[in-house]
């Protein structure tokens, strides 16, 4: 079969399945803005596409959310236009549709079937926008913002054949009618890689970390409230009296993933590291260590030593 997946960040959550693909005998091709021109990974074909131009400045801001993902949407239809003249016909298209690219690909080839990556459909209670009453919304707008942010989630609908969603909780986000096509299928983990390695170890400066030490990792992409940076911040003082020996290793960098920065500027990072650090002994504040953004080949490694590993979100 033909097969073309769509990811603004390929091959993101499509990592395993769209190499597998290619290793059974499918022709699979993927769309991407991560590439600058067409190339091959994993015997999958890239096709990279780019946006024309930005945001209009002074859009209203609840709507520029929904243009962003028209002008990504454009860019994508018009890259595919190209692989249409050149023969290509999918016979399936797996998307992630959170950006908006996949919006019209089905003006292109209507008779391919359409899976769409169904991560989250946004509510203005009860999920990711007030449940933490220290960022509490200040802005009786906000639950309007967010009804529109799911335009893009519900023009899917009319075009999708079929979702997937990683976990029960996320597909149950989603509303009916569309929640009875989506079928919860995980995205896999390749045991082989992240797995336990008794014989571990990463240096820091000139220190060297083994499974014999103790350590909490904490990782984020962004250190940010909507990741319980905050909370993590905030519980050093008592785990470093408690732990005396315990190493604190914190990855993620300063920017925003998620949500707004903080009111008087500068990073969440700072924010949170300034509020806790009166409150720790200085020895102790040598053994936390922010190492800001790591490659995956240190990260797996970081995993195998880390004694408590702490997620929140």
């Amino acid at each position: 079969m033909n097969i073309l997946f769509i990811h603004q960040n390929f091959p993101g959550q499509f990592k395993h399945l769209a190499p597998a693909l290619a290793r059974r005998g499918h022709n699979v091709v993927a769309m991407t803005m991560q590439k600058p021109e067409a190339t091959t990974w994993q015997g999958v074909t890239l096709v990279p596409y780019s946006p024309g131009r930005g945001s209009t400045p002074g859009i209203h801001p609840w709507i520029i959310d929904f243009e962003t993902k028209t002008i990504r949407a454009e860019a994508c239809f018009r890259a595919a236009l190209h692989i249409k003249t050149a023969g290509f016909y999918p016979d399936i298209i797996i998307a992630h549709h959170g950006w908006g690219e996949s919006l019209f690909v089905k003006e292109i080839w209507p008779k391919a079937k359409l899976g769409i990556y169904c991560e989250f459909f946004y509510h203005a209670h009860g999920t990711d926008v007030d449940f933490d009453p220290e960022f509490a919304l200040h802005d009786p707008g906000e639950p309007c913002r967010q009804r529109l942010k799911n335009l893009n989630n519900i023009l899917h609908f009319d075009i999708a054949d079929a979702g997937i969603s990683p976990t029960h909780w996320q597909a149950s986000t989603f509303p009916q009618p569309f929640r009875s096509k989506i079928t919860v299928i995980h995205d896999g983990i390749d045991t082989r890689v992240a797995a336990p390695d008794p014989q571990a170890s990463l240096t820091l400066g000139t220190m060297k970390l083994t499974r014999q030490d103790e350590i909490i990792t904490f990782v984020n992409r962004n250190l940010e409230p909507y990741r319980g940076y905050h909370i993590f911040m905030r519980a050093l003082p008592a785990i470093m009296q408690q732990r005396p020996h315990a190493r604190i290793l914190i990855v993620g960098g300063s920017g925003l993933s998620y949500g707004s920065g903080p009111a008087g500027g500068g990073s969440w990072k700072d924010v949170f590291t300034a509020e806790v650090r009166p409150q720790i002994a200085a020895a102790d504040w040598k053994r936390i260590h922010f190492l800001g953004n790591i490659p995956y080949q240190h990260f797996i490694p970081l995993l195998q030593l880390s004694t408590v590993h702490v997620y929140l979100t």
